[in-house]
């Protein structure tokens, strides 16, 4: 694709040693891999590629935020993100990408795309239920969170009271010798 062409990574003219790529995704870089959960996305990429003579050591370091919305209010609001990705590159006979944390690519290959692994860790980064930080605090007031609140069934202590079982409480008269 030519949109990603940009994070492609001409190996065979790096020296041996370690080198520094960044990259800055939005949600243009998304749309590609055909992913909408995120309203927008403010992601930094530091990629640290050390280049040795049989393999490459990648370690992509994601930072940013992305705007996505509540999972229990529908609210949207900016959740902070941050992950690391460790990845080797080796050489072999044929391209096998089945083990995530190992890549094998032919022997006449001369440069790497990046931009899948920079996806996968922008997308294990986000938890898979998101709380909007005012639910937790408790500052954030929403209709829904009103509605759900007035639709929350109530029990009184009482009635939980006389629903245990007579037996229970002989047994907890064991704990007592």
């Amino acid at each position: 694709m030519k949109a990603l062409k940009e994070f492609d990574i001409p190996f065979v003219g790096l020296k041996f040693g370690s080198h520094q790529f960044t990259y800055k995704v939005d949600n243009t870089f998304l749309e590609i891999f055909e992913f909408d959960e995120f309203n927008a996305a403010n992601v930094s990429v530091d990629l640290s590629f050390e280049k040795k003579s049989t393999l490459f050591e990648l370690t992509f370091n994601i930072n940013g935020s992305v705007n996505v919305d509540c999972d229990i209010s529908t609210e949207p609001f900016n959740l902070p993100i941050e992950n690391e990705l460790p990845l080797v590159v080796k050489f072999g006979d044929e391209f096998n990408n089945e083990n995530e944390e190992l890549l094998v690519i032919p022997h006449g290959e001369y440069e790497l795309n990046v931009a899948q692994y920079i996806y996968e860790a922008i997308v294990l980064a986000v938890p898979s239920k998101r709380v909007h930080p005012g639910i937790e605090d408790g500052s954030l007031d929403s209709e829904i969170l009103n509605k759900l609140e007035e639709l929350a069934p109530k029990e009184s202590k009482d009635k939980e009271e006389k629903e245990i079982d007579p037996r229970w409480n002989k047994l907890k008269n064991l704990l007592n010798d």
